[in-house]
Formats: structure tokens, C-alpha cells, sequence
């Protein structure tokens, strides 16, 4: 790495941490702490769900699956709008009219203690597994640059985003966000404009080859979205992957703390409505961008091929094709910018995960302990709850460094870690009818299905026949239908609350 690339690299970063340590101060409370005190604009707040969603696991795994595949993920991200949308119409007014910073706190009113505990535990862990994930992929771009131990570049950026985080809370969080948001986005511009312009015939090559190319495992081009078989369920196919795209998405907007806890921090309602159709709909000509640069590096490879991207093929790592680009392919100073994308796209989503965590550990289990504790005991919990997460993201990220592909392994952990709670969710919201021992059914029934499809082997049953992703849209289907069929079949002797 040259003097300009290292000074480009520290600089971004290290003014983010710099950044989110300003907002430190002695006079912070709790509250503060988990909404940055009602104060944050809606643009801000839309760019910080928009950098949210493009993490590491985007910067690197979705380019990394375009380069190996095709553009079949990229229909993940066509759920979006559609979740943004009742987001804003329904979610919204929901959670800041309940009032409440958690998530979870509805889910004790309708159906008592075990809904909140069983809805926070699966947030707790699905997040753990996305921040093991993010600070991986983060970790890789300075291996591939560097030759620095993966181990090691995680710990010391992990130490960094946890002091940042504890410093300054939801507020230092959400602004980072946004200033992270763009330098992603701009980092990833320049990147696909130099692979493009870099091609002997031209940017148009690119389409060339990657229309002209037919995969052997699928029969259809680089930029193929899929089958679009009806009757296919144990393969990724257009409607399989669209279905979890939504599903996935209605989750993340409904009732996954990082975005609920966001609405509260908005200075209007309005205002947190058009964060959330805004973050949203940012994320889809962004993801777009990041797959296309995974097609160019194809196309890149095969007219220059490379001995070094040949044997990461050969070896199934196609996540560190990207990272080798940026350092053996971009002029002086675009490889500390990229790179300085990289992680900013890592930190932004692993410090929301942080503070989001720390304040489910305060909201949803300290507070049931020490119901009148002080603000300040308040505050000094969550900055250690922020800490242990970050210490639990760590160990989980060390233990992900030889999974094949890393976006494989994210999606598979939050559909069995997730649980099905937007099922519950949907319970409660939709039916008053449904009580405490519907939902307690449903939720059973809707695990045991999740299960059998995601981890059959596991448990010594017969394969489900279906793919990985539908584990979490049946489970949610299962969970619902079950205890609504239960509250029209055996009405409760005592009226849901």
C-alpha cells in the first residue's frame, strides 16, 4: 500500500471515528443514548437505513456473487420498496404512537413476557451473526492489500467502532451513517467507472461478455435473475429469492430494532415516514451498482486474465476478487478510497448493531431486573451492554473466516436466527382475537418448520425439498395461519389484552 493510498485510507477512516467520539458528552442520558433526543433530521436518518442495508456483506459478497453467478440476489433487494412502503404507512405512526424504544415492547402487551424474550432473543443472535459476518468482509480488503492477519484487523476495528458507539450513542451513530453513505457510494462509482473504461472496447464490453456468457449450472447469461419457474421451490429462483426478499424486508422494517429505533429518532413523524421510503428506495440502483461491478470484474478477468483471481476462483473465495482489484488494478489513491468504502460500509452497520443490541439488553432484560434504576446506572448499562456485544461480534467474525461465501452463510443464519417473528408480529398487529396461548402454538408450529428446512440434517429428518429462504416465509406463513385457525377454532376464555 503507497504513502497516498494509506493517507487516503486513515484519513476517511479515522475521521469517522474522530467523528462519532465528538458527540461524547458528560451530560448524555439514557434516553439520549438510545433516540439522540427526537433531534435527527429525516434525510440523515434515510441515508442511515440506506447504509444499514449496504454493509460489508453488499460492498464485497454481492459482487463476489455476480462475479461467480449471476444477478439472481440482486432480486432480494426488489422487496425493499415494497417494505418501505407499509413501513411508512403503518409501521411508523405504529411505533412512535407506542412510544416505547423497543421493538419488542408491543409483543409483551398482547401476548405477555415470553413474546418480547423469545422476539429479543432471535434479534440478539440474528444481529451477533450479521456483525460476525460484517466485520469479516471488512477484515478482507487489508489481508488482500496488506497481508495482515484477518484476526487481527478485525479486533483492532472492532475496539474502534465499539469506543465510537458507547462515546456517543444513537446520535454518533446515525450521523457517521450518513457521512458513510456517501463515501460508499462514491467509492463505488469511481470503482465501476475504471473497471468499465478500463475494458479494451470499451464500457459496452462489458455487457458483452456478460450477456455472451452462459453459465453451465444454469444455462442463462451473468446478468440472469433467475428461473422464473412457478414449481422449482429447492432452488434459488427469481420468486423464491423475490418471496424471502420480502418477507426478509416486511421483518427489517416491521419489527428488527435497528429501523424501529430509528422512527424514534426522528424530529416529526413525517419526517421518519420519508426516511423510510427514502432509505429504501436508495438501496436499489446502489445494490445495482454493486452487482454490475461484479459482472465488470468478470468481464475484466477474461479479456486480462489473472493467475492470482484464477486460483481464488479455483479455491471458492470469490469475495477477495474485488479487494484484489482495488489493490492491484486502481491508480494512487482510488485503493485507499475503496478500501476506505469497505469500511465504511462495515463500521456503519456493525455500530448500529451495537447501540440497537445494547439498548434491547437495557429495554428488554436490565430494566425487568432493576425496573427503578437511575439514569445514570441506566447509561453505564448500556455502554457496557455495548461493549460485550461488540466483544460477542468478534469471536463470531473469528470463527466465520474459512465459510465459503459469506452472503450464503448470512442469509441462512437470519432465517433461522429471525425465528419467524414477523409472524408474531402479525399476530398481535392484525387480530385482537389471537391470545397468549394461540400465539404460543403458532410460534412452535412456525420453529419446527423453520427447522426442518434449514437444518433437516441436523436434526435427523428427511430433507425438506425447499431452498434455505423459504424457511423464513413459511415459518411466518406457519406461525400466523396457526394462531389465527386457534383463535377462530378455540376462543380464549380471557380477552387478549
Amino acid at each position: 500500500m503507497n504513502i497516498i493510498d494509506l493517507i487516503v485510507f486513515l484519513l476517511f477512516t479515522g475521521g469517522i471515528v474522530f467523528f462519532g467520539c465528538s458527540f461524547y458528552s458528560r451530560k448524555s442520558s439514557a434516553a439520549e443514548f438510545t433516540n439522540a433526543g427526537k433531534s435527527i433530521p429525516g434525510w440523515v436518518i434515510g441515508m442511515s437505513i440506506f447504509s444499514t442495508y449496504v454493509s460489508s456483506i453488499s460492498y464485497l459478497g454481492n459482487p463476489g456473487k455476480s462475479f461467480a453467478s449471476d444477478w439472481n440476489p440482486f432480486v432480494f433487494g426488489l422487496g425493499i420498496p415494497i417494505a418501505s412502503y407499509f413501513a411508512a404507512k403503518y409501521f411508523v405512526p405504529f411505533y412512535r404512537a407506542n412510544g416505547s424504544v423497543s421493538a419488542y415492547a408491543f409483543l409483551e402487551e398482547r401476548f405477555g413476557p415470553w413474546a418480547r424474550y423469545y422476539a429479543s432473543a432471535c434479534y440478539l443472535l440474528t444481529q451477533i451473526a450479521r456483525m460476525g459476518s460484517i466485520l469479516y468482509l471488512l477484515a478482507m480488503p487489508m489481508y488482500v492489500l496488506m497481508g495482515w492477519d484477518l484476526g487481527t484487523v478485525i479486533i483492532v476495528t472492532s475496539v474502534a467502532i465499539i469506543i465510537y458507539s458507547m462515546l456517543g450513542g444513537m446520535k454518533a451513530v446515525i450521523w457517521t451513517e450518513a457521512i458513510q453513505g456517501f463515501i460508499l457510494i462514491g467509492g463505488a462509482l469511481v470503482c465501476l467507472a475504471v473497471l468499465m473504461f478500463s475494458m479494451p472496447e470499451g464500457p459496452m464490453q462489458t455487457f458483452e461478455i456478460g450477456f455472451g456468457t452462459i453459465l453451465e449450472e444454469t444455462g442463462r447469461s451473468k446478468f440472469s435473475l433467475g428461473s422464473f419457474s412457478l414449481t422449482d421451490l429447492g432452488n434459488a429462483t427469481f420468486w423464491v429469492t423475490l418471496v424471502y426478499g420480502i418477507f426478509i424486508n416486511l421483518q427489517n422494517y416491521g419489527i428488527d430494532q435497528n429501523y424501529v429505533q430509528r422512527y424514534h429518532t426522528a424530529k416529526t413523524e413525517k419526517e421518519a415516514r420519508n426516511a423510510a421510503l427514502f432509505g429504501g428506495w436508495l438501496f436499489i440502483p446502489v445494490s445495482a451498482v454493486f452487482f454490475l461491478i461484479g459482472t465488470a470484474l468478470y468481464a475484466y478477468y477474461q479479456v486480462m486474465p489473472d493467475p492470482t483471481v484464477a486460483d481464488y476462483v479455483s479455491d471458492g473465495k470469490p469475495d477477495y476478487v474485488f479487494p484484489y482489484f482495488m489493490v492491484h488494478s486502481l491508480p494512487d489513491g482510488l485503493t485507499g478510497l475503496l478500501i476506505a468504502s469497505v469500511f465504511a460500509a462495515g463500521m456503519s452497520t456493525v455500530a448500529t448493531s451495537i447501540t440497537s443490541c445494547a439498548t434491547i439488553v437495557y429495554t428488554d432484560y436490565y430494566q425487568k431486573i432493576r425496573r427503578h434504576a437511575s439514569d445514570r446506572e441506566a447509561l453505564v448499562t448500556l455502554k457496557a451492554a455495548s461493549v460485550i456485544i461488540g466483544a460477542i461480534g468478534i469471536v463470531v467474525a473469528l470463527a466465520l473466516t474459512n465459510v465459503e461465501s459469506i452472503l450464503d452463510a448470512w442469509w441462512i443464519l437470519s432465517s433461522v436466527f429471525s425465528g419467524g417473528m414477523l409472524g408474531l408480529f402479525l399476530l398481535g398487529y392484525i387480530s385482537r382475537k389471537v391470545a397468549n396461548v394461540h400465539a404460543i402454538l403458532g410460534v412452535v408450529a412456525g420453529f419446527c418448520i423453520i427447522a426442518w428446512i434449514s437444518a433437516a440434517d441436523w436434526i435427523g429428518l428427511p430433507p425438506s425439498g425447499l431452498h434455505g429462504y423459504l424457511a423464513i416465509v413459511l415459518g411466518t406463513i406457519t406461525i400466523f395461519l396457526v394462531g389465527f385457525a386457534l383463535a377462530l377454532i378455540i376462543p380464549s376464555k380471557r380477552k387478549a389484552s
